[in-house]
């Protein structure tokens, strides 16, 4: 989800480039409902930091056919940071948010991320907020707002937590977005991946297997496969996609490209899950993704 740096950013869009973002957007946005449906089966904690290290290590093989796991003593402690931030806190938090919200709800909130990240900017980067970044604050709220009015007061009381959860997973994400580009991972893209969820989601795994009860041995063979695709899916083939979009794509491209995601999750997840597709959640949708937009040109 983040953008990193680019220095050939500006290059043409190539439509290799777009068929790779294609498939960054679908393998996300389809694992919105797939990790909503595992949850009811394995608890967040080892749900989201087993697949994480398995995804982990599979990205390190990864690296290791044309790159380098080596980390300069520096950029260790960066590395962390950006690992609790971007992987750790987001594991969580998304996780118990998506035990108290719908798939696609936890989606429309997971992506108001560029929002948060245009603000903290200020703060972090000394680039002031302009009117497109006040304004899709306000369609950040809005849309939160739409979600916590699509079905009634008392069900939106019942939400509160995991909006609270997903809210401050986006804003974790955020900060540690804000602060790639103050202290930069002079890393190559899928050794700096392999590095950052694997420290991220090392602890939560150990975590989940030692507190929580997991019964991996119930899990019928459509589970596992369910499973293996938020494992492969979601950490290898879409990362991998994604650093091959962003070298063939102007980031602005790339960013605008990642709308895709929870359009994708909020239509999957009312299909596959028979989740709610109302006007409230079309709102939702309308003013996150407005707010998103203008976030990421501004």
């Amino acid at each position: 989800m983040t953008i990193p740096n680019q220095p050939g950013a500006k290059a043409r869009i190539a439509p290799a480039g777009i068929a790779f973002l294609a498939v960054t957007s679908v393998g996300w946005g389809f694992n919105w409902p797939v990790t909503k449906y595992l949850i009811g089966y394995l608890p967040p904690l080892t749900l989201r930091g087993t697949t994480g290290v398995i995804g982990a290590v599979l990205l390190a093989i990864l690296a290791l056919l044309g790159q380098t796991l080596h980390v300069p003593r520096a950029y260790w402690p960066r590395l962390v940071l950006a690992a609790i931030l971007n992987v750790g806190c987001w594991m969580v938090l998304m996780g118990f948010a998506l035990v108290y919200l719908p798939a696609s709800e936890a989606a429309l909130i997971a992506y108001t991320m560029p929002v948060w990240a245009s603000l903290l900017a200020w703060p972090i980067l000394g680039e002031r907020p302009n009117t497109l970044r006040v304004l899709s604050l306000v369609m950040a709220f809005a849309g939160m707002s739409a979600i916590l009015g699509s079905n009634g007061f008392a069900a939106s009381l019942s939400k509160l937590p995991g909006i609270i959860m997903a809210l401050g997973g986006a804003i974790g994400f955020a900060v540690g977005a804000v602060l790639a580009k103050k202290l930069p991972l002079d890393l190559p893209p899928v050794s700096a991946a392999a590095w950052q969820i694997g420290i991220g989601c090392l602890p939560v795994a150990i975590v989940g297997l030692l507190f929580e009860k997991s019964n991996f041995a119930g899990l019928s063979s459509n589970d596992w496969l369910l499973f293996g695709y938020s494992t492969v899916g979601q950490f290898c083939i879409a990362y991998v996609c994604w650093f091959a979009a962003l070298a063939r794509l102007p980031a602005s491209v790339a960013a605008i490209g990642t709308m895709a995601v929870p359009v994708i999750g909020v239509a999957a997840s009312a299909i596959a899950l028979h989740e709610p597709l109302g006007i409230g959640q079309i709102a939702a949708l309308i003013f996150t993704l407005a707010g998103v937009a203008l976030a990421t040109q501004s």
